[in-house]
């Protein structure tokens, strides 16, 4: 019996989407992270008569014909990268994009890798770091003597040196973009990995055409909405529990059918 089969691959299909799901809301005070959602799309069709095909002598054809769907599959799960919420911190480390673009991040194999996460602190030698330590690129050192450090929206860093009235530049931050975000690989740690999918990043300056830009001692926060996940971790109970059904019902089916037979 198909039923069987066909309900087996729903239950598999909503299992994954919850596991979807539940990683959404574990990670709703996430910095920077980004939900995911999945697809599904319809598995191939058995034909039993083919649409189409002559139905008599005088030329007459199936005008629709019979196909017994086999189930579902996992097409995809895409990320959504809408811009989360921003929060101020008041922290002068603290770095939030408004609008596109991801800071790159060096990482301890020599790669770089990317991310929304704006937690930025500093090294002991005065760098500019993750929160894991790994250096931002391009690097910036804050001298050591400076009293103040400002951010403005296009990037640049400037401090206040003690005894110094002018502000004094000390670098230069940059974004990458990629033509597909949601291709780009996660690692973990709310980095991000360049692929075949993504495409190579275009590196350009915050607040330049096609980039967001920065806002200091703010965070982007997670764009997960705790009402709208609630609402999909219902509907795929339910669309498990039906599924569940369904082979519920078709074991009664082939019960009634082992009975008929002795």
């Amino acid at each position: 019996m198909r039923a069987l089969g066909i309900a087996a691959t729903g239950m598999l299909a909503q299992q994954l989407n919850v596991d979807v799901i539940s990683n959404n809301i574990a990670n709703m005070t996430t910095t920077g992270f980004k939900r995911q959602r999945a697809e599904f799309q319809d598995l191939l069709y058995q034909d039993m008569e083919r649409a189409g095909a002559a139905s008599s002598d005088a030329g007459t054809i199936v005008p629709a014909g019979i196909q017994i769907g086999v189930g579902v599959k996992t097409a995809s799960v895409y990320r959504i990268t809408e811009q989360g919420g921003l929060d101020a911190t008041g922290n002068t480390y603290d770095m939030a994009i408004q609008g596109e673009g991801y800071f790159r991040v060096l990482l301890p194999s020599g790669e770089e890798a990317y991310t929304r996460a704006g937690s930025m602190q500093l090294s002991p030698t005065g760098e500019i770091v993750t929160q894991d330590g790994f250096t931002v690129i391009p690097s910036i050192t804050i001298p050591q003597d400076a009293t103040s450090v400002t951010i403005n929206p296009s990037g640049e860093v400037e401090v206040q040196i003690d005894g110094q009235v002018n502000l004094q530049t000390v670098g230069q931050l940059d974004l990458a973009i990629f033509f597909n975000e949601g291709g780009l690989q996660p690692l973990g740690e709310s980095l991000f990995k360049e692929s075949t999918a993504s495409g190579a990043p275009t590196i350009g300056v915050p607040g330049s055409t096609g980039f967001g830009t920065l806002r200091q001692g703010y965070l982007e926060m997670s764009n997960v909405n705790a009402v709208q996940e609630i609402t999909q971790l219902i509907s795929a109970q339910r669309a498990y529990e039906m599924n569940s059904k369904t082979i519920t019902a078709a074991d009664e089916m082939m019960s009634v059918t082992n009975q008929l037979g002795r």
